[in-house]
């Protein structure tokens, strides 16, 4: 994901001097845009004792959710690109976070496990959890190996995850996989575990890149499907989010996370009418930055304007 040109009006004659500047000028703009925001946060006691933050991080055309709940549990989901994995990282020690104790991968493509490796290596881990792919789909990118050689590094081991695991169940709050549901699919989008979190009287669903077929499984199987915020499958795409899906999960809320200007168009205008239409009320990355859920288990609050690991 390219970053956006930082705005300098100095001339040099050296291009390999241009080119330092500009480096340096965007990774400096990044993290002092990250510092500001997270301090606002942190500073002005947003998150207040007992809630659980849900943080939607803003990695461009990719997912990153990051869970902490009041056990000072972490969860995270997904890890953003191969371009973001640094700033991702530097993001997670703003706000505080000291290890990782879940950790899924939806599936392995790149704009899910792309930061992975080095969240991984910068600390320490509890649990993994990936999908079991089918043998002939294993993906043989050297970003797939870059995780796995992380993982081996630390001394970890890949849980398989799928339809049915309850991962967390104390105090009032609840992990749960609903997804997948079975042992091989045409596209590598529809093996993504889909979770979903339970605070209290609030529910949260988390869908990776899963797709109508998976979405038709999750139905068949009698899944209590119903959550406040929906995070909207595949960047918004028309090939999730099905009206029969929707129906079923009857959000208040939805996320979406998506790259400015994206190649893809996402989200696409079919997944954005048919929330509009269920009254839903969406937020986008693309739009407001690092969106922030907070939820007390009977309330649910947004902030947004957190920050972006790409802008």
């Amino acid at each position: 994901m390219r970053r956006r040109p930082s705005r300098t009006t100095r001339r040099v004659s050296s291009w390999l001097v241009v080119a330092a500047i500009l480096i340096f000028a965007s990774i400096s703009g990044i993290r002092l845009h990250l510092n500001d925001s997270i301090s606002d946060v942190v500073d002005t006691g947003v998150i207040p004792d007992g809630a659980t933050s849900i943080y939607y991080i803003d990695v461009g055309q990719g997912d990153c959710e990051l869970i902490r709940t009041p056990d000072d549990q972490t969860i995270l989901i997904d890890a953003g690109t191969n371009a973001t994995g640094d700033a991702l990282v530097h993001y997670l020690e703003k706000l505080g976070v000291t290890q990782i104790d879940t950790l899924i991968a939806t599936h392995p493509h790149e704009d899910h496990i792309g930061g992975m490796d080095e969240v991984i290596h910068a600390f320490p881990i509890g649990e993994i959890y990936l999908p079991k792919i089918a043998d002939s789909q294993t993906p043989t990118t050297r970003t797939y190996e870059r995780l796995l050689e992380a993982i081996d590094d630390r001394g970890l081991s890949i849980t398989p995850g799928h339809g049915g695991m309850t991962i967390l169940d104390e105090n009032g709050i609840k992990l749960e996989f609903l997804a997948p549901n079975s042992d091989s699919y045409a596209e590598l989008n529809s093996y993504s575990i889909v979770a979903k979190l339970t605070c209290g009287q609030k529910s949260f669903l988390f869908t990776g890149d899963a797709e109508a077929d998976s979405e038709d499984e999750m139905l068949e199987a009698g899944y209590s499907l119903r959550s406040d915020v929906l995070k909207c499958g595949h960047h918004g795409s028309s090939t999730s989010t099905s009206s029969a899906f929707l129906q079923a999960v009857q959000p208040t809320y939805a996320v979406i996370s998506c790259g400015v200007d994206n190649d893809y168009g996402h989200p696409h205008r079919e997944t954005l009418d048919k929330l509009k239409k269920a009254n839903v009320e969406i937020y986008r990355t693309d739009e407001q930055d690092t969106i922030l859920a907070v939820c007390d288990g009977t309330n649910i609050t947004f902030e947004t304007g957190l920050g972006s690991l790409v802008k």
